[in-house]
C-alpha cells in the first residue's frame, strides 16, 4: 500500500510539472476562453488513457524490443510539438481589446482534438505511464487495480488541467495575457518547437 501511494504521489507531481500539455491549455485558455481549455484538459485526460490502453495490452514488451518502432513513435510527437509550436508561432498576431473581451471560440471538439493529440503523441507521457505502471502493476496483479490506476492518472491530469484554465480565464488574467497575445504566442511556439527538437535529437542521438 505505501508503494501505491508513494506512486500515486509521483504522479500527481508528474501532472503538475510543466510541459506540453501546459502549453496547449495555457494556448487554448487564454486566446479561446474557459470551455477552448477546459475541453482541452479533457482531451489530455483521454489522451492518458491510450498510452494506459497498450501498456495494459502488453504492447510495452513490444515497443521495448523493437527499438526502431519506438524511435518512431517518440519522433512522431516531437514532429507534432514542432507543426504546434510553428503553427502558434505564425498566429502570433495581436488581439484587439475588444476582442479580447468575447473571443471568437472554436468548436469544442477541436480543443478537445488539441489536447488528446499532444498527450497521445507525447513521448514524455508514453514513457512515464510505462515506467509508472510496472511499479504498482505486475505481471498476474488483479485487471481492477491495473484499470484503477490507469483512470487515477487521468482523473490527476482531467483536474489538474482544468484548474490550469479556470485559474488562467478569469478575467483579470486573461485580459493582461490577451493583451501581450503577440509575443506569448512566439513564445509559445518556440518552446513547443524547441520541446520537438530536443526531443528528437535525443531520440537520434
Amino acid at each position: 500500500m505505501g508503494q501505491v501511494i508513494a506512486v500515486a504521489v509521483f504522479t500527481v507531481l508528474a501532472v503538475i510539472s510543466p510541459g506540453p500539455d501546459f502549453v496547449m491549455v495555457l494556448r487554448n485558455s487564454y486566446r479561446h476562453g474557459r470551455g477552448a481549455g477546459l475541453s482541452t484538459a479533457a482531451g489530455i485526460a483521454l489522451g492518458v488513457q491510450v498510452h494506459v490502453a497498450y501498456t495494459l495490452l502488453g504492447v510495452t514488451l513490444f515497443l521495448v524490443r523493437a527499438p526502431q518502432l519506438l524511435t518512431g513513435v517518440k519522433l512522431l510527437g516531437a514532429a507534432y510539438l514542432v507543426y504546434l509550436g510553428i503553427g502558434t508561432a505564425r498566429a502570433g498576431i495581436r488581439v484587439p481589446e475588444a476582442e479580447a473581451r468575447e473571443p471568437a471560440a472554436p468548436r469544442p471538439a477541436a480543443s478537445f482534438r488539441t489536447g488528446f493529440l499532444c498527450n497521445a503523441l507525447n513521448p514524455k507521457t508514453m514513457l512515464f505511464v510505462m515506467s509508472t505502471f510496472t511499479q504498482v502493476v505486475a505481471p498476474g496483479s488483479p485487471l481492477p487495480l491495473a484499470v484503477s490506476f490507469g483512470l487515477f492518472m487521468s482523473a490527476a491530469h482531467l483536474a489538474w488541467f482544468s484548474l490550469v484554465a479556470v485559474f488562467l480565464t478569469r478575467p483579470v488574467f486573461r485580459t493582461a495575457l490577451l493583451r501581450r497575445q503577440q509575443v506569448l504566442e512566439r513564445v509559445i511556439g518556440c518552446v513547443l518547437i524547441g520541446l520537438g527538437v530536443a526531443l528528437a535529437v535525443s531520440n537520434l542521438s
